[in-house]
């Protein structure tokens, strides 16, 4: 489960993603340089994967380790391993 402090750091990251997607709309209203745009877009992506690798290291400290210590791990560790090749995938 997400804790305090990982909600907080996400929530904040996700907040500055979503400025940056404001921002790359007017920039496509206000019909910005191409190469702008895509520079923008590429750092919200990276800034989205940023919040996925911290809810994915809380994962893996609280549910996976949870799973593998009640022997109950099989499932938790193929659901991580799907969940990170879309997330190696997505780039």
């Amino acid at each position: 489960m997400i804790n305090t402090t990982v909600k907080k750091e996400a929530l904040t990251r996700l907040r500055r993603v979503e400025g940056q997607v404001r921002g790359i709309m007017k920039m496509v209203e206000d019909e910005q340089y191409c190469i702008d745009i895509i520079n923008q877009i590429t750092a919200a992506e990276k800034a989205l994967s940023g919040v996925a690798r911290i809810v994915l290291k809380r994962h893996v400290e609280s549910c996976v380790s949870e799973a593998i210590v009640k022997g109950q791990g099989q499932m938790k560790i193929d659901e991580l391993i799907n969940a990170v090749f879309k997330l190696a995938n997505s780039k």
